[in-house]
């Protein structure tokens, strides 16, 4: 009987909390685009722009509000580059431009950006060779420059212990910065390969000629990687200080049985240990801007809870934003331990809200929250992202809000009623407004900022319709100004009949 009551309690509560949609008004809204998946493959430009534009749409439906866009996954180019050739994960051919001509990149970002949405351009550093690719284009770093790559278990690596690679990943990376408008620069898990039992990374010559005295090789090579992460971030922050500067490492930095002072209780592969990747120091000491763990596990499972791991992160990763990698497919196939009857969708929100530093989510992957998999696209539009949301602050790159809109007024035009104004003028990049927000009143309601609820429009566009019907109703709307970094200005009020 204890048991059932505890049981009816629990399935009480989860209808509670689906009945009150989430409320936070900062919350990064992420969405993974993949093309290694093959997704996009073979597809014609206008076959391809349609079903991008397709995702955005549901996504924006959906409350994302940023879209992470893989751009260079094997040394390639998913955009116009002289560095590098274009990516057969394009056009079927690396090194073949798509016909008819267009640059995915640059549409995306002016797609995202007339959403309201961020675009984080997502390229894979080290990797230049998946093993699905048999053939390379003439002017790949790898024929290029042979020496700078080590083959492993059919990849081609660019070796992390040559400086020159390093130094070349930079300039690929400020190439995309300065000629791109993007909002952040994402690099995934990608350092030293995933192990392989029985094989052993080739790395010896490169270790003998550039050891820095290191005696312990994990030592070195992550040593390497930490050098590449602090002039990556340098690199992208002289160019553009705006562009945030994101990882997303693997879900577990160490377990306990290896760190016991500071490891998770889990059991699996490890940044640390067996990628060579301390995602700590990058985050301790302000190398990167955001930080996404692909906590992609079930709640409950053996070797790598997701409970057990959103709590660490929360606890030790805590000095920069912190966003939570989902996978979509595996969420909706467990069902939630406290209630039988539905998957962990529900569960895994609670504790993103239990969780006081966790300011966000990224979805792996996009395609699975735009086919409505398991029901996930739904719940986010209808309950957990039902309002909109603004990115979350960065006062470590940029806190000063923008001036106020100016010159807000109702107009009457051929296309109705519009609600116009005017940019703010400003001096520097930290005072541009790139966005506006429009909140709504009714009659009588007291003005409050705070409440997503009353969002009635994020926008790059300086004029939002206005639903007239008799004009016997009196609302007030406000609009703020959102510079680089989401800092919001005060608002201006007008009163309007509708």
């Amino acid at each position: 009987m204890k048991r059932l009551l505890l049981s009816f309690v629990a399935v009480v509560l989860a209808m509670l909390a689906m009945a009150q949609p989430r409320t936070a008004k900062r919350e990064f809204r992420g969405a993974w685009i993949q093309c290694v998946n093959g997704q996009f493959q073979g597809l014609s430009t206008q076959t391809m722009q349609k079903t991008l534009s397709s995702q955005l749409d549901e996504l924006q439906k959906d409350g994302v509000n940023a879209i992470i866009f893989q751009v260079r996954p094997e040394c390639d180019a998913l955009y116009e580059s002289s560095l590098e050739p274009w990516s057969r994960f394009l056009t079927g051919v690396q090194g073949q431009a798509p016909q008819p001509y267009w640059d995915p990149l640059k549409w995306m970002i002016d797609e995202c950006h007339q959403r309201g949405m961020e675009l984080h351009a997502w390229i894979n550093p080290f990797r230049a060779k998946t093993k699905g690719t048999t053939s390379l284009a003439k002017n790949h770093i790898a024929l290029r420059q042979p020496a700078s790559v080590f083959s492993y278990d059919g990849l081609l690596i660019l070796d992390p212990g040559l400086p020159q690679n390093r130094e070349y990943i930079c300039k690929v990376v400020d190439d995309i910065v300065a000629r791109y408008d993007i909002d952040g620069l994402h690099i995934d898990d990608y350092f030293y390969p995933y192990p392989v039992a029985g094989i052993s990374i080739p790395d010896d010559n490169t270790y003998i000629n550039y050891s820095n005295g290191i005696a312990d090789r994990g030592d070195w090579r992550r040593y390497n990687v930490n050098l590449f992460i602090e002039q990556l971030g340098q690199t992208i922050h002289q160019r553009k200080p705006w562009v945030k500067f994101g990882v997303s490492p693997f879900g577990i930095y160490r377990n306990k049985r290896n760190a016991p002072d500071i490891g998770s209780d889990t059991n699996g592969l490890q940044n640390y240990d067996d990628l060579y990747a301390d995602v700590l120091l990058w985050v301790n000491n302000g190398w990167v801007d955001y930080c996404v763990p692909q906590i992609y596990w079930e709640i409950g499972n053996k070797a790598a809870d997701y409970e057990k791991l959103i709590g660490w992160w929360n606890r030790y990763a805590s000095t920069r934003p912190l966003f939570i990698g989902e996978d979509i497919e595996r969420t909706v196939k467990h069902a939630d331990p406290s209630n039988p009857q539905q998957h962990q969708m529900a569960a895994k929100y609670r504790l993103h809200d239990q969780s006081r530093n966790v300011q966000g989510t990224v979805l792996w992957y996009a395609k699975a929250c735009v086919d409505n998999t398991g029901n996930y696209g739904t719940l986010l539009r209808d309950h957990f992202w039902r309002y909109p949301a603004l990115h979350p602050q960065m006062p470590f790159i940029d806190g000063k809000a923008p001036k106020a809109p100016k010159k807000v007024m109702p107009v009457w035009t051929s296309d109705g009623y519009l609600l116009f104004w005017t940019a703010p003028k400003f001096k520097k990049w930290g005072d541009e407004t790139v966005r506006y927000v429009v909140y709504r009143f009714a009659k009588g309601e007291r003005i409050n900022l705070d409440d997503p609820s009353k969002i009635v429009a994020i926008t790059s566009d300086t004029h939002l319709k206005l639903p007239y019907e008799n004009g016997n109703v009196k609302y007030t709307y406000v609009v703020t100004a959102l510079d680089r970094m989401s800092n919001e200005s005060k608002g201006v009020t007008k009163k309007i009949k509708l």
